[in-house]
């Protein structure tokens, strides 16, 4: 190792440093208050006019949808009535047709006597196992799972 090494230390600058700047220096103002409050008021006033809009169309379309409800239903227990006589005649002719070697047996009757004798002509609806007696069990499953559909009478 050498011994001659100078060493040489570090000061600082002729005259000294320059003067450290801590003076606060404002961010640039893009928005203002006016602007700020503006936008907000406005954003509002659109967002309520959007929403009374809105509210109109949905007022509107269930207005319609109860229109339509309404115009349907005499339609809809007209076809389900259809539907459960066209089923009764379909029960009482299998059941002719599963009767017919039976000696003395008549359609809608126990053996000749009548099954209702206190109520002359009187329509009686049949209880549920009966009605469905010639159906799939996909239909019998089908009503118990729709057997409050459209009760309105």
């Amino acid at each position: 190792m050498s011994t001659d090494v100078v060493f040489k230390q570090d000061l600082p600058p002729k005259g000294g440093y320059s003067p450290i700047n801590f003076k606060r220096i404002p961010a640039k103002t893009v928005l203002n208050a006016p602007m700020i409050y503006g936008g907000l008021f406005g954003s509002m006033a659109l967002g309520y006019w959007l929403y009374k809009r809105g509210m109109r169309n949905l007022i509107q379309e269930k207005v319609e949808m109860k229109s339509a409800d309404l115009a349907l239903t005499p339609l809809m227990l007209a076809e389900r009535d259809r539907e459960f006589l066209k089923q009764c005649r379909r029960n009482r002719d299998a059941e002719a047709d599963l009767m017919k070697d039976v000696e003395g047996w008549e359609v809608g009757t126990w053996y000749g006597h009548p099954i209702y004798k206190t109520i002359g002509d009187a329509w009686i609806d049949p209880d549920v196992n009966e009605f469905y007696v010639h159906s799939s069990m996909r239909e019998i499953m089908k009503f118990h799972s729709h057997v409050h559909w459209l009760k309105m009478d």
